[in-house]
């Protein structure tokens, strides 16, 4: 094979990777599989969530973020991740942006919408894609005022 055709090939699997750690997130986050979420940041990453969450640096704070901010908040949330774009900005570095929805119900029982966007810095390492930063810019966090999330009898 070519080295282009190489390059290629890399590129495409690396995608992929990519591709899964943007689900991870998303799955990782509204099953509570910590293992799942906490697996795709690396050990230094930065997770910009802004107000009224914060921001959160290295697996130290995005753990506290999950455990004593985020799940406590949520009683149940999904996250619907889409119009991912990457972009290569060198064999082991990429940027990311994407789109989040996410539906879900409040501790105290209100039923929540957020909508934002995701710009990703996504780098590899050892041969294995993580998220390096991620900045989250939420346009709306919005009550469903008189509306109840419920699962069918």
């Amino acid at each position: 094979m070519t080295d282009a055709l190489l390059a290629r090939i890399d590129q495409l699997e690396s995608r992929f990777a990519i591709l899964d750690l943007t689900s991870d997130y998303c799955l990782g986050f509204d099953k509570r599989d910590w293992e799942r979420f906490i697996g795709i940041w690396w050990e230094d990453a930065v997770w910009e969530v802004g107000p009224p969450f914060g921001n959160f640096d290295g697996h130290e704070g995005i753990t506290r973020a999950v455990h004593d901010i985020l799940w406590p908040a949520w009683k149940q949330s999904t996250h619907y991740n889409t119009n991912l774009r990457v972009t290569f900005d060198g064999a082991d570095q990429a940027s990311g942006v994407s789109d989040v929805d996410c539906i879900g119900t409040t501790a105290d029982g209100q039923a929540q919408t957020v909508a934002a966007t995701y710009t990703d810095d996504f780098e590899r390492r050892g041969g294995v894609w993580k998220i390096a930063r991620r900045h989250v810019k939420m346009h709306h966090f919005s009550p469903l005022v008189g509306i109840t999330l419920s699962a069918p009898a």
